[in-house]
């Protein structure tokens, strides 16, 4: 399923398979599976504002909104403990996107006849460069042109080495999160796909479950690396 000859469900649709790549399709997929989930949870929204309550009491058991509160719940804490409780809300929303949008390109390659986008370089490395951009950005934007003192170094004498470094290794940051997400994941559907063709009943199962853990760590920890890189970016402290 994740080797040469796999079965990818998408490629076989009528012209729009033949025509974009597997990993594209993928991404796609994904995107529309986004937006039909932010339609659902829009329309349940407002079902429950419109209750007598007015929503504030939670429903007794776990559902739909609930599930979703929790995921959010757990991740901006996370946000505001990396980040500082100022900036948490500002940075949350890409945050979160970029969290759920990763897990769930993991997820899709546990699903037979899919194939993860993750599993492309490209897809991994447009990941990472987007990071690079949005950090560097708001660096600018909450620091203006005192952002690039975080370049220099607090040794003046030392600034050009320093320069030299910090260049090189904020260069390396989105090269590494796009290596680091795509061989990760390449590996883990590798072993899945290899011992679902050696022991093609029960086995699988255990390795589908280590794999759905992997693909919640590695999206959690892309997701940390950009809390991080975000926070030291819009320090004030040079």
């Amino acid at each position: 399923m994740f080797a040469e000859g796999h079965f990818f469900v998408l490629s076989h649709l009528p012209v729009v398979g033949e025509r974009i790549p597997e990993q594209v399709l993928g991404s796609l997929f994904v995107a529309i599976l986004f937006f039909a989930t932010m339609w659902v949870a829009r329309m349940k929204l407002a079902r429950v504002m419109r209750a007598p309550d007015g929503g504030v009491v939670p429903d007794s058991k776990l559902s739909y909104l609930n599930f979703f509160e929790i995921v959010a719940e757990r991740m901006y804490g996370l946000t505001e403990s990396v980040i500082g409780h100022h900036d948490a809300a500002a940075h949350f929303p890409f945050i979160g996107t970029v969290f759920l949008f990763i897990f769930v390109q993991n997820v899709l390659g546990l699903i037979p006849g899919f194939i993860p986008p993750t599993d492309n370089l490209n897809t991994t490395l447009a990941l990472g460069l987007f990071v690079f951009v949005y950090y560097n950005y708001y660096g600018f934007k909450t620091n203006g042109i005192g952002y690039l003192k975080h370049f220099l170094g607090p040794v003046l004498p030392l600034a050009p080495l320093m320069l030299i470094i910090e260049l090189i290794s904020h260069l390396a940051r989105p090269l590494s999160l796009g290596l680091r997400l795509r061989g990760n994941m390449t590996g883990d559907h590798m072993v899945l796909g290899v011992f679902s063709e050696l022991v093609p009943y029960l086995v699988p199962i255990i390795f589908m479950a280590l794999g759905l853990f992997v693909c919640f760590v590695q999206a959690f920890v892309f997701s940390l690396l950009t809390m991080v890189y975000i926070s030291l970016a819009s320090s004030h402290d040079h």
